[in-house]
């Protein structure tokens, strides 16, 4: 708990004086990319406060240049912070749409063009999703999103949502898998403590091969490609 607790001091006591700083001046001059960095570094000194060490694998996989759609295996709360500071350029991510009423946070997001989710919601909101991701990219983000939707139980690949293959047939975006490992031994889904040191000791985030909607014949063809890319990939680790 220990640990967890000093990353959440971290991320309080930078975060709220950078919000602060960052929101107006982002504003003013109609720029998130400062923001962006102070929020990204904020993640990155917080994991490193808590003793969390982060490797990263395959990161010459990701197409320079283009915008992407990342894809990620979600396996604890760690996860986000982990993973969002090691990818490259900037990212929007889709998230659950309660996130976005956080004080400050929810404003950062919204400026960062972040794309809200509701559980449960429906074929109109869900368009409202993909066409707000669908901007973004085309603004020059790239798009992040855990296309179970949830966190797995066990470490195996739950379900997709079909929004991010939607995404990416309506914009040609290309895919990145990635896998995460090591997080969830150090922070178990329904708990709040971290052991940084559990497990290898180690969260190593891989980005796989880019997967490229136009070499597929349908949405489902694609879903199914990048799954198998990660479960192989979860399974060399096993």
């Amino acid at each position: 708990m220990f640990a967890a607790l000093k990353m959440l001091l971290v991320f309080v006591l930078l975060g709220v004086p950078a919000a602060l700083v960052g929101i107006p001046w982002s504003a003013l001059r109609g720029d998130f990319s400062t923001m962006y960095s102070w929020g990204m570094g904020t993640m990155r000194m917080g994991l490193r406060f808590a003793g969390v060490r982060v490797r990263v694998v395959g990161l010459e996989n990701v197409p320079m240049g283009e915008s992407c759609i990342f894809l990620s295996n979600h396996v604890s709360n760690l996860d986000p912070p982990v993973l969002l500071p090691v990818i490259p350029g900037t990212t929007s991510v889709f998230l659950k749409k309660s996130l976005m009423k956080i004080p400050l946070l929810g404003t950062a997001m919204r400026m960062g063009k972040f794309v809200p989710v509701s559980r449960g919601h429906s074929r109109e909101e869900a368009q409202k999703s993909v066409e707000a991701a669908a901007d973004a990219l085309r603004s020059g983000l790239h798009i992040t999103i855990f296309p179970e939707g949830t966190r797995s139980p066990n470490g195996n690949l739950l379900p997709f949502r079909k929004g991010a293959f939607f995404l990416a047939a309506d914009t040609g975006a290309p895919m990145v898998p990635i896998v995460i490992r090591g997080t969830a031994a150090m922070m178990r889904k329904g708990s709040l403590k971290l052991y940084p040191k559990s497990g290898a000791g180690e969260a190593v985030v891989e980005f796989l091969s880019p997967l490229r909607p136009q070499n597929y014949a349908s949405k489902e063809e694609l879903m199914d490609a990048v799954r198998s890319a990660m479960e192989q990939a979860l399974a060399r680790s096993a």
